[in-house]
């Protein structure tokens, strides 16, 4: 259930501030338990990410188109991209539904022409549920992927078959920081972990901790820059790799209103 509870007076409110203290103590403690982990250094990457959204009424359709493009190192070595969408039904104010489908090409960033590495087609379904705690907004995404693998190396097909499930679960939280909802003209902060999880040993495939600011600059366009630490596991250790990440998005509106929906990113 969605809970609002006002600041008084405009004065601050210490229960809000004890609480953002610890998640940012809570966050900190994560990302030096990932930097840790790392079992070799990797260059910083970059990812740009590019959305369409088409959000839906309390009650209704929407949906989205997406592109990415990841490269290596910082704004240089391209070796990935991807392009998705979906449709979705929510179900009321704080919950709604999604099937998507995508499409993944990996390349080696020392010879694109030599052509993907990996080519994959994905379908998911999720479920995603937001609640409201004062300023703090909170959102739970559980999807469950298929996964299909086409042309790839000799190694990836060895090491992942042609096909493969995956189950992911995200809590996202954002904090708008001058206003109580992120609205047009309002600077808000975005924090995340997400889990992949696979059916087969090892189970932990992949953690994802993002951690950005955002600026909603009008009814249509939001932009963010943040980082993103990638720590896969399996089916090769490969360890960690940090990323910046810098992402556009723009939200078609329909003429009679449409849900309040938090920025949060699709990936």
């Amino acid at each position: 259930m969605n809970k609002f509870v006002p600041l008084s007076n405009g004065l601050p409110d210490h229960g809000f501030l004890k609480m953002a203290r610890r998640l940012a103590g809570l966050c900190l403690f994560l990302f030096s338990y990932v930097a840790q982990a790392q079992p070799k250094p990797q260059p910083l990457g970059t990812w740009f990410i590019g959305t369409v959204q088409l959000p839906a009424r309390e009650r209704g359709w929407g949906g989205f188109v997406e592109g990415q493009v990841r490269s290596n190192t910082l704004f240089d070595q391209v070796n990935y991209y991807e392009v998705k969408g979906g449709i979705s039904y929510d179900l009321g104010p704080a919950f709604s539904a999604m099937i998507a489908t995508g499409r993944y090409h990996t390349y080696n960033f020392r010879d694109l022409a030599d052509g993907p590495q990996l080519l994959e087609t994905r379908l998911w379904e999720q479920i995603t549920m937001s609640q409201n705690v004062e300023r703090l907004k909170f959102e739970h995404r559980y999807r469950v992927e298929q996964r299909w693998f086409g042309e790839s190396t000799p190694e990836n097909v060895a090491i992942q078959g042609r096909f493969r499930n995956r189950v992911r679960y995200r809590m996202n939280l954002m904090i708008p920081l001058n206003a109580m909802t992120i609205q047009p003209k309002t600077v808000f902060v975005s924090i995340y972990d997400e889990l992949f999880l696979n059916f087969k040993a090892p189970h932990l495939e992949r953690n994802r901790v993002y951690a950005g600011l955002g600026y909603q600059i009008d009814r249509n366009w939001i932009v963010q820059a943040g980082w993103v630490n990638q720590y896969d596991q399996a089916p090769v250790n490969i360890g960690d790799k940090n990323n910046v990440v810098l992402s556009v998005m723009y939200r078609l509106h329909r003429k009679n209103g449409e849900r309040v929906r938090l920025p949060t990113q699709v990936d």
